[in-house]
């Protein structure tokens, strides 16, 4: 057998030109595992955010088909163990509390931290100080949601009544799944919350500015 793994495909979706190509051949490789017995011996393994996406059709799309997983939110267990992972001594648990009360746990936002925290390249205290701001780690981050959102009104819309409220609130299914796709917010049954207080500073900041 044979494992292909491929980590962060969604830079390709950057590339329209090579994506239409390369996602339709991964496709057409799963296809041939149903014809021909050799294929079988093939198992593919593609990682990728949702936030963005290559209009593809259903039968060339690679996304549509297989065993999808999702990666939730990290646990406080999994936040020490990923930080211990990084040589990082947060035995008393304080940082990894003080982490999880601004990323909610986010995979990407938690991840990032520790790794700035385990180079030494900022503090804890400066990391928080900064988080939703330009200079902090996350700057690029915020960014990349705030042009989509600037392409996509009605998800902006949305996503400031949210900022505006602590109570969950139900969005129509489109702009759910958009948002969420994004990483911005967590459904529980159906009715949406902003996924950190991360999101909350940054977007209420740029609602005043």
């Amino acid at each position: 057998s044979l494992l292909l793994a491929s980590d962060e495909v969604n830079q390709i979706f950057e590339y329209p030109e090579i994506a239409k190509d390369f996602f339709p051949l991964l496709r057409s490789w799963y296809e041939e595992a149903k014809r021909q017995p050799v294929w079988q011996k093939l198992r593919l393994v593609v990682v990728h955010s949702t936030e963005i996406y290559v209009p593809l059709q259903l039968k060339q799309s690679p996304f549509n088909v297989g065993l999808p997983i999702q990666l939730g939110s990290l646990s406080l267990e999994a936040v020490l163990e990923l930080a211990k992972s990084y040589g990082l001594n947060w035995s008393d648990g304080e940082e990894a509390h003080l982490l999880m009360a601004t990323t909610g746990g986010h995979p990407t936002l938690v991840h990032l931290a520790i790794y700035h925290l385990s180079r030494e390249d900022v503090t804890m205290r400066q990391l928080l100080e900064t988080a939703a701001t330009s200079t902090g780690i996350y700057a690029n981050h915020l960014r990349r949601h705030q042009v989509k959102l600037e392409e996509e009104p009605e998800l902006a819309i949305a996503l400031q009544n949210l900022v505006n409220t602590n109570e969950p609130m139900l969005l129509k299914p489109i702009i759910a799944y958009k948002l969420s796709n994004m990483g911005l917010i967590k459904l529980d049954a159906n009715k949406a919350t902003l996924t950190c207080d991360l999101y909350r500073q940054y977007f209420s900041s740029q609602q005043q500015s």
